[in-house]
């Protein structure tokens, strides 16, 4: 089974470039699967209907997201019923936190979990949480989105579940790591996957905007950056030899 896992998609300028390319990435790499991180597709913050609905017409299959689920009230109005899985970890019963997906004969856990560290340490334990998420589902793939902001956090969850899970990807940070593998005993791995959006802003965000905050200390709102944009995501085999490779494209070499 093939897999194309694309990074957070931020922003309209994200999502418009994903739309141009999103066959050019079909037809190149051949998934059986497509999934996408969309918890920055809305102006950088959470996910609107409208929005939603041009994820599942590209063809992305199912959508994870992080912390910013929540951060658009309408998502609690359809994600119910949608395809959109949240962190497993957030105590809350609305939205699912892992979704079985079926695939031919087989079929896939996909569970969204959300880091502790640096982030909001109130939330359920995301190691404790996927115990029983695998003592709850029996498949025969597991495909883990860690959206996290220390990479010891993800990196410790990948080991505690090598050989468990079939995959541990990384996302939030939005700059792509190069540290793709598989581990010892076999379970896929990247720290973060990277960010679909504006290639010269900061994570995403206006450059200017980032800067001033740095530099005066004071949280204004920031805006999205304009301008070149990336995709960046990892295409995965998860049958016979497990592999993962990196994906990059900027607007300066691709359409």
């Amino acid at each position: 089974m093939k897999v194309l896992y694309i990074g957070d998609i931020f922003g309209e300028e994200g999502l418009v470039y994903l739309e141009q390319n999103i066959e050019y990435l079909k037809k190149t790499y051949k998934p059986n699967l497509i999934l996408a991180n969309g918890e920055n597709v809305s102006y950088g913050r959470g996910l609107h209907f409208t929005h939603y609905q041009r994820l599942m017409k590209m063809g992305i299959n199912y959508v994870t997201m992080g912390n910013h689920t929540f951060s658009n009230v309408d998502i609690k109005n359809f994600i119910n019923n949608s395809n959109i899985i949240r962190p497993a970890n957030i105590p809350t019963d609305i939205g699912k936190g892992y979704k079985v997906i079926k695939y031919n004969n087989k079929t896939v856990t996909l569970v969204n979990l959300l880091g502790r560290v640096y982030q909001n340490m109130s939330l359920d334990c995301p190691f404790k949480t996927l115990d029983s998420i695998l003592k709850e589902s029996k498949s025969d793939y597991y495909i883990i989105d860690m959206h996290a902001e220390a990479t010891s956090e993800k990196i410790a969850l990948a080991h505690d579940f090598d050989g468990k899970v079939d995959v541990v990807v990384g996302t939030h940070t939005h700059v792509q790591t190069a540290d793709e593998r598989v581990l010892p005993r076999g379970t896929i791995y990247i720290t973060d996957i990277g960010m679909t959006g504006p290639l010269n802003g900061v994570i995403g965000n206006t450059k200017e905007d980032i800067i001033k905050r740095f530099r005066t200390g004071v949280y204004e709102r920031a805006g999205v950056e304009k301008g070149p944009r990336q995709i960046n995501a990892v295409i995965m085999e998860l049958d016979g030899k497990k592999s993962i490779a990196r994906i990059h494209l900027e607007e300066t070499n691709l359409l």
